[in-house]
């Protein structure tokens, strides 16, 4: 009988050991050939693994095997000898005395994935993604995103956070409208979540302050460079908060902690794809209305929507605080009652607008928040007033005939907000496999 104990400490190194390693000291290491530089009778094999390139060095006299049938993309297990070298990645590098192959490829790349940069279309990068994404630079967009999602989690659960996991399959849309998939659910018409928004407010009734990390589907007919049909939201709902504000200082708190995650964590990566790290330290406010006047006195564009930003607006908002204050985001608050959903809660002093809120980040929005409606009846006559029907949502409002505190939140969308920190052009480029309009593969 045997039994499993736990996890077995593995013989071969990471790259952090073989730096650590003292000179000529024997060891093996694991990767995938990213790239093979012949230069004679010395061959320099680059290993690309989950934590970087390594440098292994073959010189045919002394290896005692060949590297003629090796080719890009196979992985390896290599048997060699540390060597300090300053031209190497890491400045340790492997003398080779051994090599086993752990598979082949039976096709060539369909990409150069070993340049750092490949300077091919998007749509090509796209088509072959389990591929295109072993490019060292496409790699670090996702490590950074890793980073942020990691930094949302860790900073929330700093916080008292609980985290949730919602179901993505439901009766009917939390935000209504047109924009909702549909399908048929054993015989009962269903929806996929547009958000995880009823469930994150019923269960701050349960944990006080809740969060979640998962895709959100919307069926927008839009084929922009901003627009996916599938994301990722990062969300969280926080109960007894005095005012909305709350909901801002607790999203400029995660902001200025994931800001120094990236400093500690992606250091290699943010060099590698020349990002410049956002301010965070103070975020300026500005209401909604006030917003939209400052982009026509200072730019001379026109109001011509009043319950809504439109992109160019919004970039004009961001380029003047930019200008102004050095700023990379701004919150514009008081969102029109007439563009928030149902639940968003009025301003008492002015019930046209709502203690709500965006974020716009480089002059794009990233972050749509603010504060709910906690007492069963104002909902009701809210929704009453909509000419909207309670049916569906029986669920939902129990928790409010049965007693909400104060709440609000957010949710940000994960891919726009790297893609607005790497200063990309495309959300498709900061996402790992995009769904829109066109696309449903790979």
């Amino acid at each position: 009988m045997e039994f499993v104990t736990g996890v077995t400490k593995r013989d071969d190194w990471c790259i952090a050991d073989l730096a650590a390693a003292p000179e000529h000291s024997r060891g093996k290491i694991r990767g995938a050939v990213h790239n093979i530089r012949n230069m004679g009778e010395i061959s320099f094999l680059i290993l690309r693994r989950y934590d970087g390139l390594v440098q292994c060095v073959f010189e045919e006299m002394n290896s005692g095997f060949s590297l003629r049938s090796l080719k890009e993309g196979a992985t390896v297990e290599a048997e060699g000898i540390s060597r300090r070298e300053s031209r190497a990645p890491g400045g340790t590098e492997l003398c080779l005395t051994g090599l086993r192959i752990l598979s082949e490829p039976v096709e060539p790349m369909p990409l150069p994935i070993s340049k750092w940069k490949m300077n091919t279309s998007l749509e090509a990068l796209l088509n072959t993604r389990p591929v295109s994404l072993r490019n060292l630079r496409e790699r670090a967009k996702f490590r950074i995103q890793e980073t942020i999602t990691r930094s949302f989690r860790d900073f929330l659960y700093s916080q008292n956070f609980t985290e949730i996991h919602t179901p993505k399959i439901g009766a009917r849309g939390a935000e209504g409208g047109a924009n909702i998939f549909r399908l048929d659910y054993f015989h009962h018409p269903a929806v996929l979540a547009q958000s995880p928004q009823f469930y994150k407010q019923m269960m701050v009734g349960v944990f006080d302050r809740v969060f979640e990390t998962g895709p959100v589907f919307r069926a927008e007919k839009h084929n922009t460079k901003r627009h996916l049909n599938e994301y990722t939201s990062l969300d969280f709902e926080m109960g007894y908060i005095d005012d909305f504000t709350e909901i801002m200082e607790m999203e400029t708190g995660f902001l200025r902690y994931m800001v120094k995650e990236l400093k500690e964590r992606c250091e290699k990566e943010l060099k590698l794809l020349d990002v410049t790290l956002p301010d965070t330290e103070k975020i300026p406010c500005v209401p909604f209305m006030e917003a939209k006047e400052l982009v026509f006195e200072t730019y001379g564009r026109p109001i011509r929507s009043p319950y809504d930003l439109e992109p160019e607006e919004e970039a004009l908002i961001g380029q003047y605080f930019h200008e102004t204050y050095g700023a990379d985001f701004v919150f514009i608050t008081h969102y029109p009652s007439k563009k928030r959903p149902f639940y968003a809660m009025d301003d008492p002093s002015d019930p046209r607008y709502t203690l709500s809120f965006d974020l716009l980040f480089r002059g794009l929005e990233v972050t749509t928040g603010g504060q709910r409606i906690h007492d069963y009846p104002t909902l009701s006559r809210k929704l009453q007033a909509r000419g909207m029907s309670e049916e569906g949502m029986e669920q939902y409002l129990s928790a409010f005939k049965h007693g909400m505190p104060p709440h609000g939140g957010l949710g940000i969308g994960l891919e726009r907000l790297t893609m607005q920190l790497l200063g990309e052009d495309n959300v498709r480029e900061t996402t790992l496999f995009p769904r829109d309009m066109n696309r449903l593969e790979p």
